[in-house]
């Protein structure tokens, strides 16, 4: 199962900058997720808001 960005995101980039595939793109005010995504869980710690669920 692939990790999503949830509503609560507030895009403060952080996750952007842990991802070391490249994987969370913005998305108009948010970020998201896309099929790069390996899964690694590296941005799960990283989100100050804990946006990112699996």
């Amino acid at each position: 199962m692939a990790l999503k960005i949830t509503e609560d995101c507030i895009a403060c980039g952080t996750c952007v900058d842990t991802c070391p595939v490249g994987a969370i793109v913005e998305a108009g005010d948010k970020y998201t997720i896309n099929d790069d995504c390996t899964e690694c869980q590296a941005c799960l710690d990283s989100c100050p808001v804990n946006a990112i669920c699996a």
